[in-house]
């Protein structure tokens, strides 16, 4: 991969603004008290603005991937990446958000343990630990890195492991939400002033098309309709991201976890608009160069001093507020719900602090095997979140609910059926390019097998009401 050639001004600006991340975490962490609430959850005291900031910054950290996406399929990144999430947070917003609030409680495994006991808790935590692997952040991060001071992959991810999960490791909750409200302006500011440049220098939509495939104009890509639909249902990770949970699990009140989240989906809009437009862009511009840094390759080149600096940190501001939250909720998952729930004299914010190391252990495994932030996505969402869904909204809504032991060969069948089907793929090709049978998606075998038993509990839960 080439190296990006940027100013001495910009890398300097960049490096004040790691210290300064790192000053802020840090800071707050020193403020921060040690009990489990305040390291956790921050107290409960999130306001309605630090609410949606935090929300808004953690579930953009995929911006290399957007930006590879959108080089790749064009407005198919819209379509898959950003419509589906507008409409199921608009609905965890209305019918789920504030009933979290009211539980009181830490995290999701936390309900799987109350409704369905302590195996299901501890198989739910597995997954959830999977599920938030910072990997893709971490390899995101690190490829800025080295491109920008040019030095090599596993230096960059040391230096990525320092500069967003230091001050979470003294702070927890607190020093995240704090650094995301600096990195919520920067996310906006960069890619704001990269968009104006873009049209004042090549103008619109014309330029566009007369430079860009004719699929990339297209909703789908080119792709078909299946492709956009294990997408569509990938976008059910909304109902089980623990981010969104955390944060709800935090606000003051229920009414503000409710409002704060259609507050984000507004901001989302405008930010999609801005990185899919300069998507478009990067495409038009540029014929040949790896998706992964198509964002990079173009502030490189159409942006003036300091503002190329301040569109990286753009760049790095959205990844690192995703990478320090799924860090400590990775952590938190293996500290509480798996360590803590079964011995109860360990302390949680200690586990806590030796899960954040395993959890980057962990990624750092992951990234080796797996280099590639849209496979990452594809493959955690494809093998997850069949498992977690149909429990997890049967928590909220107790018709839904199937005896225990039901839902956890529920479960365990989603899980093992999208798997077997994912190396059945892999095999018959390559882990980048698998060859499904029938070329049926994973997904969709793993939710077909948790429906299955669901369907057949609840089949029969009605037919003993009616014949009682």
């Amino acid at each position: 991969m080439n190296p990006i050639t940027i100013a001495a001004a910009d890398k300097i600006l960049i490096l004040v603004y790691l210290a300064f991340i790192l000053l802020i975490g840090l800071l707050f962490s020193k403020r921060q008290r040690t009990d489990d609430l305040n390291f956790l959850l921050a107290g409960r005291r999130l306001s309605l603005p630090a609410f949606t900031a935090t929300l808004v910054s953690t579930w953009y950290g995929g911006i290399l991937g957007v930006g590879e996406f959108t080089y790749r399929y064009g407005l198919l990144n819209w379509v898959t990446q950003a419509l589906p999430y507008y409409l199921f947070a608009t609905i965890f917003a209305l019918y789920i958000a504030p009933k979290i609030r009211k539980t009181e409680l830490f995290t999701i495994p936390d309900q799987f343990y109350d409704n369905y006991g302590k195996t299901a808790g501890l198989i739910g935590s597995i997954f959830i630990f999977l599920l938030v692997s910072p990997a893709s952040h971490l390899l995101m991060l690190s490829i800025l890195f080295r491109a920008i001071f040019g030095i090599p992959f596993w230096i960059s991810v040391l230096v990525s492991v320092c500069f967003s999960t230091l001050y979470v490791f003294f702070g927890g909750f607190k020093s995240v939400v704090r650094t995301d409200l600096f990195q919520f302006i920067l996310m906006f500011s960069g890619f704001i002033i990269l968009v104006i440049i873009l049209y004042q220098t090549f103008g619109g939509l014309e330029f566009l098309r007369q430079n860009l495939p004719k699929t990339h104009l297209q909703l789908d890509g080119g792709q078909g309709l299946q492709y956009i639909f294990v997408w569509f249902f990938i976008a059910l990770w909304t109902f089980v991201d623990p981010g969104f949970y955390q944060r709800c699990y935090a606000v003051k009140t229920p009414g503000m976890a409710r409002n704060g989240i259609l507050l984000a989906i507004l901001f989302w809009i405008l930010f999609d608009f801005l990185t899919t437009t300069a998507g478009l862009y990067a495409r038009a511009i540029h014929h040949d160069i790896s998706g992964l840094m198509a964002f990079p390759a173009l502030g490189e080149q159409v942006l003036p001093p300091f503002f190329c600096g301040l569109f990286f940190i753009s760049l790095m501001a959205t990844i690192m507020s995703t990478l320090d939250s799924n860090s400590l909720l990775a952590a938190v998952t293996f500290g509480r719900d798996i360590v803590w729930r079964n011995r109860k004299h360990v302390n949680v914010t200690t586990a806590t602090q030796i899960g954040l190391g395993l959890t980057l252990l962990f990624s750092i495994l992951l990234l080796s095997f797996v280099p590639s932030v849209v496979k990452i996505w594809y493959l955690m969402g494809s093998l997850i979140i069949p498992s977690l869904l149909l429990p997890l909204l049967a928590v909220f809504y107790k018709r839904l609910q199937i005896p225990r032991k039901a839902t956890i060969a529920a479960m365990l069948a989603a899980f093992s059926a999208a798997f077997l089907w994912m190396i059945t793929g892999i095999l018959r090709s390559s882990l980048f390019d698998p060859l499904f049978l029938l070329n049926i998606q994973p997904f969709f075998i793993g939710l077909s097998a948790s429906l299955t038993i669901y369907g057949l509990q609840l089949s029969k839960k009605i037919i003993h009401r009616v014949s009682s």
